[in-house]
């Protein structure tokens, strides 16, 4: 029984690793912090390997929280920083300093968030992210069109600001 369910995760690991790492690698911008993601999001798998029936989307899922907790240290870093090397200067507000897509996804409610990163940057189809966030696939489309939307106007603002 061990030895099948060891290989069973080796055959999956061997699979989903460079897919799950080269997805985190492109939200957070930085092998080394890819590769943790995707190895605790393993970890996390293993730990939990008899009760999960979907280890992909487990997967996924589990990595779109790390990564949210990393932009989360970096925003919180961030902040520290400035408030650190902030003296007379003047400096725009945090919502025009960086208008990026990433930190715009970030903002999102993780209601919107997760379908977004599922969709757009695990290149799952709908029906996918349906299925592994356990809502109906005309929700996962509102859901998307919802943080399209958010997205969007975020952006028009953003860009508003800096003419």
């Amino acid at each position: 029984m061990k030895r099948s369910r060891d290989k069973a995760a080796s055959e999956l690991f061997a699979a989903l690793y460079p897919r799950l790492a080269g997805w985190c690698r492109r939200l957070v911008d930085d092998d080394e912090t890819a590769h943790e993601i995707a190895s605790e999001a393993f970890t996390r798998l293993w730990a939990r390997w008899s009760t999960v029936s979907e280890p992909r989307g487990f997967l996924y899922v589990t990595a779109a929280n790390l990564v949210r907790d990393h932009w989360r240290k970096l925003e919180r870093e961030r902040r520290a920083l400035h408030r650190a090397t902030t003296e007379a200067s003047l400096s725009p507000p945090p919502e025009q300093a960086d208008p990026s897509v990433r930190l715009l996804v970030q903002s999102l409610p993780e209601r919107l968030r997760v379908p977004i990163l599922l969709h757009y940057y695990a290149d799952m189809p709908i029906r996918e992210v349906a299925a592994l966030t356990g809502r109906r696939e005309g929700t996962v489309k509102a859901d998307l069109h919802a943080a399209r939307e958010l997205l969007r106007a975020h952006l028009r603002r953003s860009l508003d600001h800096s003419l």
